[in-house]
């Protein structure tokens, strides 16, 4: 998989592309390195071995990026002459030749923290602190927390963590996920009409409609969803879930076999259909696995974009924080728990319809509040200033 370096303003940040964006501007190379310039943005892209999984073929991947962005540290410095090195990807490895463009510039250093590693891959795939891959990663976490001057975490609760690998907190600054208002501005009036048929007849029914917008994977805990389904199968609730993922299928299966007429399941539809079809349901679901890796925070797309869209939200999740019950937008109950699920539908239900609109747009302004890119952006800028 290719790596890329970005270039903007006076900025240089060294980033590790995801595959999917990988794919979609894959250049092609000629040598070892490539120019190109992307949505305005100029890349470097360096050539490095290709890799399935998580393997040895990742970790040579990673050494080959790093050890070619060392080896063009003063080539890239008499290049730019940049004032911010910012070291951003999720392992942490880059951080060493970020920490080497900036010395040699004098430029500041700020690492970017998008998930914990070696935490992440220890707690979540059971990976030993002795393995030579993770003792390497802890290795550059320490070198990060001890020489950057900045470091920007997309987690609201890392702090004590940071602070046991020897960051000085005054150094850390939060910067969560957040959502583009233009999208939104831009969206359709309308959506899939057979979701939207579905929802008027639910509705007409005097049925509740509680959906799900988004990949269908373990992770996002829906054998949790149907279960609670079960649970109210009598009672006046309609569940739809709207996405694609490895588990869509296996999830549809389910759905037929166990007779849950009160659920309906439907592809993925286009980005600026979310808006409209959020705004016709009653509530919007969102639910993760119970994993300790969540007590260092969270701050889901899926859960910004139901927010914007002013909906109440049953919010299954168990972590360091807790967006819903901070902007008073919905209910929060226990991560992977049916009966809990199903419990606070009822109470949601319970609710008059005119103060469950005023709890959506209550989320709606909490977003416009903290997590617009405009909001985001400039405590970026404060925080690598």
């Amino acid at each position: 998989m290719a790596r890329e370096w970005v270039r903007s303003g006076h900025t240089v940040r060294i980033v590790a592309a995801s595959q999917s964006h990988v794919r979609s501007i894959q250049p092609e190379f000629v040598g070892r390195r490539h120019e190109e310039n992307v949505d305005g943005i100029d890349y470097l892209w360096y050539r490095t071995p290709s890799y399935r999984g998580n393997g040895a073929g990742r970790a040579l991947n990673i050494a080959a990026f790093c050890t070619q962005l060392m080896w063009d540290a003063e080539r890239l410095v008499r290049e730019f002459k940049p004032d911010v090195v910012v070291a951003s990807s999720t392992y942490p490895m880059d951080i060493w030749p970020a920490h080497r463009i900036a010395r040699l510039c004098s430029a500041k250093l700020v690492h970017e923290v998008h998930d914990l590693w070696p935490r992440s891959p220890m707690e979540l795939n059971g990976m030993s602190a002795r393995h030579p891959f993770i003792a390497v990663c802890q290795l550059a976490e320490d070198f990060a927390c001890k020489h950057s001057n900045a470091v920007v975490s997309m987690l609201p609760k890392v702090q004590d963590h940071m602070a046991a690998h020897g960051l000085d907190l005054s150094k850390l600054h939060i910067v969560p996920n957040g959502v583009s208002t233009e999208e939104w501005d831009n969206a359709n009036e309308t959506f899939a009409p057979e979701i939207a048929r579905h929802i008027q007849q639910a509705q007409g029914e005097g049925r509740l409609v509680v959906a799900y917008a988004g990949a269908h994977g373990l992770a996002n805990a829906l054998d949790s969803l149907l279960d609670a389904a079960a649970i109210v199968l009598s009672e006046p609730f309609s569940f739809i879930l709207v996405g694609g993922g490895p588990e869509r299928e296996r999830l549809k299966q389910r759905v037929a076999s166990e007779g849950l007429h009160n659920v309906a399941m439907f592809g993925p539809i286009p980005k600026q259909q979310i808006s409209p079809m959020l705004a016709a349901i009653d509530v919007a679901y969102i639910g993760l696995q119970r994993v300790p890796l969540f007590r260092f925070g969270i701050a889901p797309n899926k859960l910004m974009d139901y927010m914007m869209a002013g909906c109440v939200v049953l919010s299954a999740i168990e972590a360091g924080n807790d967006p819903v019950a901070e902007a008073g937008c919905g209910v929060s109950v226990q991560a992977e728990s049916a009966p809990a699920i199903a419990q606070g539908l009822r109470k949601i239900a319970s609710i008059d319809p005119g103060v469950r609109r005023q709890m959506g747009l209550r989320g709606r302004s909490y977003v416009q509040e903290h997590h617009t890119w405009p909001v985001l952006a400039k405590r970026f800028i404060e925080a690598v200033s």
